[in-house]
């Protein structure tokens, strides 16, 4: 007579809820992604944003990418996911695109940094305009580095 074995638990990691958000990789990027977004706004926003074609771009992609990964924090932190494998989908592509975005927006933001070097605006916007370039970077690789990350989980 063959035993039966019982079956299998799922060994699928389970995607975390409340304040485990904040102790798991890759969704510990969420906060400092949404941070490092936001001090790219404000400086991008401190400079009266001197180069509109440049810095227009820089601020779309840094408010909606900010509002978006709120919301994305938002529903882990609720838990709205109710563990769906979607989610590890959805969120992949959400960080992935982003990436792409804001890198494209790091390279803009940079070009407006050279450009206020040379200008008649004070030292103060090209100040600012290095610590937007800088934050943006930044931003780019916690993003890669989320988007990447879930598949090593």
């Amino acid at each position: 007579m063959a035993s039966v074995c019982p079956p299998a638990a799922s060994t699928q990691p389970t995607l975390p809820s409340g304040p485990a958000v904040f102790k798991t990789v890759p969704y510990a990027f969420i906060l400092p992604e949404i941070l490092c977004g936001t001090w790219v706004w404000i400086l991008v926003a401190a400079t009266s944003v001197s180069f509109p074609l440049l810095q227009g771009w820089v601020m779309y992609v840094s408010l909606s990418s900010c509002l978006i990964s709120l919301l994305l924090l938002l529903s882990y932190l609720f838990g709205f996911h109710k563990n769906s494998e979607n989610w590890k989908v959805l969120d992949s592509l959400y960080h992935g695109a982003t990436a792409i975005l804001y890198m494209s927006a790091a390279v803009l933001q940079a070009n407006a940094t050279i450009r206020s070097e040379v200008g008649s605006n004070s030292p103060l916007y090209y100040q600012l305009n290095s610590a937007a370039s800088f934050f943006a970077f930044i931003t780019t690789f916690l993003y890669i580095l989320h988007a990447f990350s879930i598949y090593y989980q």
